[in-house]
């Protein structure tokens, strides 16, 4: 005949016969049960099997796998991914801008302009211009914080944590602030962006026409054959039109682009251009994040509806 075993279950503290206690416990109880009580027939393999089954329900229901799961869904992934957009963008533009407008002035100075008063103009704004970047990264650093904190704001999280989700006016309110700073943040940008292709574009004939010049000296035995070919940095704007000489051509041209100088600033426009586009992707991942946001707050709030 089977013979059932039932141990005591063990002593629990007064804390622990609280109200909030009471649905852990009852699973806490039921777990001990099914695990301590056994029939005389069963195998040792068995009944650690089922123990060990029982554990593991025990724990998925009151462990971390519950906690993990609502973290994750409160977890605005757009927002995420649009801030370490922007965080690299940023990075990536301000840090070689800033190392390719010294490099620029360098250049500008040692081969285009032997008076100082030429590019005078050109100078300040390479200054000026670096205190900008100065700004640009740490004005995107803030609000890519907030943001990103605006779109954990407006996730399931909120619900979760605090009950029935709620749009307040004031809720909507900083939410379209948001969508507008955020839409005019990027068409700026956008114009940012276009005018750093232009000493990308420059660089990009001044090499364009350093290979026409090495064509020409390989195909043509005259001397002077190649020394119309000029690049004018006048042309980009970067110096006024009476500056002298303005223009270099020829073989002087050519060792100019052999130079690590001109490498080095090529290579730092072109990162500072893709760094600019990587950011302008992030401002438009922005627009659609807060205004999706806003629509909820604004239109599906009473119904409980979550963001991402």
């Amino acid at each position: 005949m089977a013979r059932i075993t039932v141990l005591p279950p063990p002593a629990l503290s007064p804390s622990a016969h609280n109200s909030h206690n009471q649905p852990v416990l009852h699973q806490l109880s039921k777990a001990c049960l099914l695990s301590i009580v056994r029939m005389g027939g069963d195998s040792g393999g068995a009944w650690a099997l089922r123990r060990s089954q029982h554990l593991r329900e025990f724990l998925r229901g009151h462990g971390c796998y519950d906690c993990c799961v609502r973290c994750l869904g409160g977890v605005p992934y757009v927002s995420l991914v649009a801030t370490l957009l922007c965080f690299s963008g940023v990075a990536l533009f301000c840090g070689c801008g800033h190392v390719a407008l010294t490099e620029t002035e360098k250049l500008v100075e040692m081969y285009f302009a032997h008076n100082p008063q030429d590019y005078i103009t050109l100078a300040n704004f390479v200054q000026y211009f670096q205190y900008v970047i100065y700004g640009l990264a740490s004005f995107f650093f803030l609000y890519c914080i907030l943001l990103l904190a605006e779109g954990f704001y407006t996730t399931s999280a909120v619900k979760q944590t605090y009950g029935e989700f709620r749009s307040t006016r004031c809720g909507r309110c900083v939410s379209t602030t948001f969508v507008v700073a955020t839409f005019i943040l990027t068409v700026i940008w956008l114009v940012l962006f276009a005018f750093t292709a232009v000493p990308v574009y420059f660089l990009y004939n001044m090499s364009f026409t350093c290979h026409t010049i090495n064509l020409l000296a390989e195909t043509s035995t005259s001397l002077n054959q190649h020394g119309w070919v000029c690049i004018d940095a006048r042309q980009y704007g970067l110096l006024p039109w009476n500056a002298t000489p303005g223009k270099v051509c020829g073989m002087t041209l050519v060792a100019i682009c052999k130079t690590k100088q001109f490498f080095l600033t090529y290579d730092l426009y072109i990162a500072a251009f893709a760094g600019a586009g990587i950011t302008l992707l992030a401002l438009f991942v922005y627009v659609i994040s807060t205004t999706y946001n806003f629509a909820v707050l604004r239109f599906m709030g009473r119904k409980s509806m979550t963001t991402r």
